[in-house]
């Protein structure tokens, strides 16, 4: 078992980033032609896609202007995760408002 995680250790973690990316890219297609989606909901996940550029720029900085690994530099590792939380946050929103119209719906009739 230590082997194989010794292993797994050793695989270039991008080659799995890029092979994400095209699923990732047809389900935001597929969301934006999906109507029942709160456009909150739409925009959280295409910020998602920004949270990982300014995740992947935060890092080259805090490499080449502090010698650091992004998790070492705060103000730069908090300044990509307040993105990650805005998406959320719109995710969470939008299906919040979806689930608050069906819900108005639901009672009218």
């Amino acid at each position: 078992m230590i082997n194989w995680i010794t292993q797994l250790s050793a695989v270039d973690p991008s080659l799995f980033f890029a092979g994400s990316l095209l699923p990732y890219l047809l389900f935001l297609h597929w969301l934006g032609q999906c109507k029942s989606v709160h456009r909150f909901t739409q925009l959280g996940f295409r910020l998602t896609l920004l949270f990982v550029a300014v995740t992947i720029a935060a890092a080259i900085i805090a490499l080449r202007y502090f010698d650091s690994e992004l998790v070492a530099v705060d103000r730069l590792h908090g300044g990509a995760e307040a993105f990650l939380t805005l998406s959320n946050a719109l995710i969470v929103a939008g299906l919040m408002q979806r689930l608050n119209q069906h819900g108005s719906q639901g009672a009218g009739e």
